[in-house]
Parts: structure tokens; sequence; C-alpha cells
């Protein structure tokens, strides 16, 4: 990107930043999540309709009839957030009305619980965008383990010394193989990469995803102030790379840390001020063993990558 781009990009953000996102929501300190959702909706704009399942953002965007929320939301059960968005877009059409319809669901409603709407809208090409805010885990009822919960976390459901032994569910491979138009990783440490990716996807049609990693204070048991940190970490580590891809076949990286690549133990806060305590029981052998799995995962992404685009 063009520095004078950077520039645009830092001066909108700076005067804009939160627009169409009131201060007084009810999300945690140092979340993650809301964090992302106002850097979407400064890159949406006011013609956002944002739905919602059932999540934190239920919770922290306001009770009925009060929303923090500056544009449309509409609020669904677990299951339905994709069935939902696909009706509204289809009645947008219709009646010759803009909007850019944006599902906005955490891992539990987006890899488990609603995945079975999800799949049958990227099959079908519903028109509307869903973002995935993934804090791996079910958060908002308790830190539950979802699919999105990475080999060897602490959850409520898989405590000491049981802990998750399952690899987290790819599911930007599953929603590649249903061949929809655009997929993307987004990072709220990025800026420049997470407002170009959010306003290519806001420019095409058809169904498009966006994965924000999306860092949760409680959840991952760190301090609330080095929730940028870790965003940072977790795409320096690999643990969660910058990456899009195009109508399902074409990948690409978007960003490679090359000798600025930092270790899993490093994203974990192993000896840090930043530790995420829900890794806080894994020995040596363990974080060896998860940074293979990460290190060939990456290589894998790698090739996967320059296959795409040769």
């Amino acid at each position: 990107m063009e520095n004078k781009e950077w520039l645009a990009i830092q001066n909108f953000a700076s005067q804009n930043l939160g627009w169409l996102i009131s201060s007084g929501h009810r999300a945690c300190s140092g979340c993650g999540a809301v964090g992302g959702l106002k850097l979407v909706l400064d890159a949406l704009g006011p013609e956002a309709i944002i739905v919602i399942p059932a999540s934190c953002t239920s919770v922290y965007s306001g009770l009925f009839p009060f929303s923090a929320l500056k544009v449309p939301v509409v609020h669904t059960p677990f299951a339905s957030a994709a069935a939902t968005a696909s009706g509204i877009a289809r009645m947008l059409r219709r009646q010759n009305r803009p909007g850019v319809v944006t599902c906005w669901g955490g891992d539990g409603g987006t890899l488990d619980i609603g995945f079975q709407a999800l799949s049958g809208a990227c099959e079908r090409g519903e028109d509307f965008i869903y973002i995935c805010y993934d804090n791996e885990a079910y958060m908002n009822t308790g830190i539950q383990r979802s699919s999105a919960t990475p080999c060897g976390a602490w959850t409520s459901t898989t405590p000491l010394p049981i802990v998750k032994t399952e690899p987290k569910k790819d599911i930007d491979a599953i929603l590649a193989a249903h061949r929809i138009s655009y997929i993307a990783t987004i990072n709220a440490a990025f800026l420049d990469d997470f407002y170009r990716k959010v306003k290519t996807a806001k420019g095409k049609s058809g169904t498009r995803f966006l994965h924000l990693c999306s860092p949760c204070p409680p959840g991952w048991k760190y301090d609330p102030r080095y929730s940028v940190k870790l965003s940072r970490l977790a795409v320096l580590s690999c643990f969660s790379p910058l990456f899009e891809v195009e109508g399902g076949r074409k990948w690409a990286l978007s960003f490679d840390p090359g000798d600025k690549k930092a270790s899993v133990a490093e994203y974990f806060g192993v000896g840090r001020d930043w530790s995420q305590d829900r890794f806080a029981h894994l020995g040596v052998a363990d974080i060896e063993k998860i940074q293979k799995d990460v290190d060939d995962a990456w290589e894998e992404l790698k090739e996967k990558c320059k296959k795409k685009e040769g």
C-alpha cells in the first residue's frame, strides 16, 4: 500500500473511529470483538444492516429498545443468522433498496450451531457478508469449548487435567470448498489490511466470509491491556495468519512475518506479562508439539497460496 493511502486510512480512523457504535456499550475491557466491530462499521458505513446471532454482541450491543449500534440490527437465535441474512438480502434486492447485509457472529454461532444455515447460504450464493469474530470458545455463556478452541487450551468444559486435545476446525478451508465469492482473515492490529479486506468484501456480490482473530481477556485469561499485542502476535507467530481466497480457488498470503516470525511460546505469553493463562498448564513438550503443528500448517498454507497464484 502506498504511504499516502495509509495516511488517508489513519486520518479517517482517527476522525471517525466508532462513529457508528456508541461508547455506552457493555463489552468487557479489552474486548477484541467490540474493537473489531467498530472498525467494520467504519469500513461498511451507515448502509450496513447487522444480523447478530446469540453471542457476546447480543449482550454488549444493548437491551431492547436500546442499541449501541447506530445502524439497523436484527438479533437472531444461534442457528439462524445466515438464514435471516439471506431473507433480508433477498428482500432488499426485490425492493431495489440499498444495504450491506452483514452477519456478525462468534465462533460458536458460526463454526458450530450456525454452520448448517451458513453452509446452505454459501451453497446458494446468498448476497451478504458473514463476519466471524473468533474468540475460540463460547465466552458469553461461561467459556465453554467450541470447535474453534485450539488444541491444549483450558475451557470450563475441558478443565484440567482434560483440556482440549482436538485441533481447531479449519472453517476457512471448509467455506473455500463451497466456492464462495471471497474469504479473508482479518486482524485489528493490521489496520490497513483490515480496512482493505472489509472494503473488498463490501464491493463484491455473493457470499463473503471474513474471519476475525478476536482476543478475549476473561476467556483467554490475560490482562486486558494486551489485546492489541496478542492480536499482533497471533499473526507474527502464524497461529492466525493473514490470507484471502478468491472464488474458493485462488489463495494468497496477505502478510508473511519472515525473519520477524514469533514463537508460539511468545504468543502464549510464557513468562511474559501478557500470559494467556488458558495455556499456563502446558509443559515444554506440549508447546513444542503445538509449535510443530503451527509450523506445518504455515508451510501448507504457503504452498497452497503458491499453487493457486501460479
